[in-house]
């Protein structure tokens, strides 16, 4: 798929646009197809609206008028009349408009009827239904570089599972690969320069830390502190950071904080999609090895980390260490929207031998796959090391069967197979 340019929508803040298809496009089609319902859930800002409205015949946005929402509470079926599928953008601001929904996917027993967004998971409610059966989710996150035109997409990574060798090369340098990673994959800053997304970066973070977490959770977190972490986490990105950790560079203040205080916070920005976890994958394994089970820390978007940090391009690439938990995170970003068109699920690998696997994609017919993500020439063969180790080592491939493929995505130029059969790809390369 080559993501071609279609119809023309609105996008935040640079008004009447062109929309660029995106990996989950698909997916969408295909679960209207299926259920009574889609939700795109994602942080705000990813785009959500204007796939929504690409796939809708009619819509209603909640967060335009203070009286849609009265009228949710009022009289709910109002505003879910018009041509299917019906968008109902920022559906949080009026949770009781769930149930209404499930209702109405019950009352007419149509396939296809509404699609929904929303920015934050409303607070809990034992009244609202949980949606099974009727509204299929999605998870939206900002564009990845082959949505963004970033790419030159010569290396399909659907098509990696059928394919013995590739070759292709990269759009981006080092410097320019640098420069994306600050700008960020957010739609509305598909021609800011990097100054303009370091500020548009750096309010992102502001609202997250002093209102978008309030609004969401109904709680008043300390912003101070709340920015703290997210300058932790900015740190610790691609890690696996203990609360204990964080709770320690919260407090640098003087000031103390419970451990299980960090991780409301981290929940609070989980709300938002602000933090997007990576989760360790739980395998059989052959070895006497055992798993490690803590999730890797990532942002929804590696350039909020940069913006927290303060670290402009130059920087980023003057500092080839910090620039290589920049780059795993992208990856890790890209990789899950990429595979997420084939509802692919992305893991990390981490046993008590301290061995790690950046990314696995487990494929609903249950194969996977195995990636590492490295920014430079030097640790390939580090990283080719680990992939065959865990293939040949650690899993037990009598219960999982053998890798789909396994790769090495990279910041340099140009795409090849090893002799042992793995993939080395440039980021900037790589393609649905």
């Amino acid at each position: 798929m080559r993501f071609p340019i279609q119809n023309e929508c609105f996008l935040p803040y640079f008004g009447l646009v062109t929309y660029l298809a995106r990996a989950i496009d698909e997916a969408v089609v295909n679960l209207l197809g299926a259920m009574g319902g889609v939700l795109l859930e994602g942080p705000r800002g990813c785009g959500k609206t204007s796939t929504g409205l690409h796939h809708a015949r009619s819509s209603v946005r909640l967060d335009e008028s203070p009286n849609h929402i009265e009228l949710a509470s009022l009289d709910p079926r109002l505003l879910l009349q018009g041509a299917t599928p019906r968008l109902i953008d920022e559906w949080q601001l009026a949770p009781e408009l769930w149930n209404a929904v499930r209702r109405e996917i019950d009352d007419r027993r149509e396939r296809g009827q509404f699609i929904l967004s929303g920015s934050s998971n409303p607070r809990p409610d034992p009244a609202r239904h949980s949606g099974a059966g009727r509204i299929g989710r999605i998870r939206m996150r900002p564009m990845s570089l082959a949505e963004s035109a970033r790419s030159t997409r010569e290396v399909s990574l659907s098509g990696l599972r059928a394919t013995q060798s590739i070759s292709g090369r990269a759009a981006l340098g080092y410097a320019a690969l640098a420069e994306a990673a600050v700008v960020g994959g957010w739609p509305a800053l598909l021609d800011a320069t990097p100054r303009q997304a370091m500020t548009f970066n750096r309010s992102y973070c502001d609202d997250l830390c002093s209102s978008d977490i309030r609004l969401a959770t109904g709680v008043r977190h300390d912003p101070i502190r709340v920015r703290r972490l997210l300058s932790s986490i900015s740190r610790n990105l691609s890690g696996e950071a203990s609360l204990a950790t964080l709770a320690a560079d919260v407090s640098a203040d003087g000031g103390s904080i419970d451990p299980e205080t960090v991780r409301k916070y981290l929940d609070a920005l989980a709300a938002v999609y602000a933090l997007d976890e990576l989760p360790a994958w739980s395998v059989a394994l052959r070895s006497k090895s055992r798993l490690r089970a803590k999730a890797k820390l990532h942002l929804a978007d590696p350039a909020l980390a940069c913006a927290a940090l303060g670290v402009g391009p130059d920087r980023l690439a003057a500092d080839p260490e910090f620039f290589g938990h920049i780059f795993e995170s992208m990856a890790i970003r890209d990789l899950r929207a990429l595979a997420g068109a084939e509802e692919g699920r992305l893991y990390h690998y981490r046993d008590n031998t301290g061995m790690e696997i950046d990314a696995v994609i487990e494929y609903p017919d249950g194969s996977w796959a195995a990636l590492e993500a490295k920014l430079g020439h030097s640790r390939i063969v580090e990283a080719e090391a680990h992939l065959l180790t865990l293939r040949d080592a650690r899993v037990d491939l009598s219960k999982v069967g053998a890798p789909a493929f396994m790769a090495i995505v990279t910041g340099t130029e140009f795409a090849y197979t090893l002799e042992s059969g793995i993939h080395v790809i440039p980021l900037a390369a790589l393609g649905e």
